[in-house]
C-alpha cells in the first residue's frame, strides 16, 4: 500500500506544470552512491597522544541506482547496495524503490527524496528487515547536463531482528554520481 501511495505521488508531481521551458530532461540512468554515518569515537582523549581522533566512521553504505527521469523536476529510481556498521557489527543489503523531486531546478538543482524496501538476509551476517529513507542534497551537473555530482544528507531507518523490533536511525552524509 506505502508503495502505491510513493507511485501516485510521484505520478502527479510529474503532472505537474509550473510555467517553465518546456525543455526537459527524459530518460534512464545509472548512479553509483557512497554515503557514510558518523560518531562520537568514545575512547578518544586530549591528553594523550594516541593517534585517535574525536570523530569517526561508524557506517558506510555502497549503492547503485537503475532509474528513470520523468520530467526535469522528478525521477524515480530501483536501488540495491550494502551497508556495514561497524561498532554495531551488523550488515545490511537494502533493496529499494526512490523518488527524488526537485524543488528549486537551475544550473544546480536542490532536491529532496525518499525511500522505501526491504533489508534482504543474503546470509548468516546480514539482517533482513524494512527500510525508510528521506533526504535533501544538491545536484551538480555538467556543460551538456548528461553527468551530475549529487551531495546531501540522508536520514535512514532500519527495522529488522525478531518481527522487526530492533531499530536503527542514521544520518549520513553522501555523494554521488549520476549518469544518463
Amino acid at each position: 500500500m506505502k508503495s502505491i501511495s510513493i507511485l501516485l505521488v510521484v505520478i502527479l508531481l510529474s503532472n505537474t506544470s509550473y510555467g517553465q521551458e518546456e525543455e526537459k530532461i527524459r530518460g534512464f540512468f545509472y548512479k553509483i552512491s557512497a554515503a557514510g554515518t558518523l560518531a562520537v569515537n568514545e575512547h578518544y582523549t586530549i591528553q594523550t597522544d594516541d593517534d585517535e581522533s574525536l570523530i569517526k566512521l561508524n557506517g558506510l553504505f555502497i549503492s547503485n541506482t537503475f532509474g528513470l527521469q520523468i520530467n526535469e523536476r522528478v525521477s524515480i529510481g530501483l536501488n540495491a547496495g550494502m551497508d556495514f556498521y561497524e561498532s554495531q557489527d551488523l550488515r545490511f543489503a537494502p533493496l529499494f524503490m526512490s523518488t527524488h523531486y526537485s524543488y528549486i531546478v537551475d544550473d544546480a538543482n536542490y532536491f529532496i527524496r525518499a525511500g522505501i524496501g526491504r533489508l534482504l538476509k543474503l546470509g548468516k551476517n546480514f539482517e533482513d528487515g524494512s527500510l525508510y529513507k528521506l533526504g535533501t542534497g544538491i545536484q551538480f551537473f555538467d556543460k551538456n547536463f548528461r553527468k551530475s555530482i549529487l551531495v546531501g544528507l540522508d536520514f535512514s531507518r532500519k527495522r529488522f531482528g525478531y518481527r522487526e523490533q530492533e531499530k536503527l536511525s542514521s544520518l549520513s552524509l553522501f555523494i554521488e554520481y549520476r549518469l544518463f
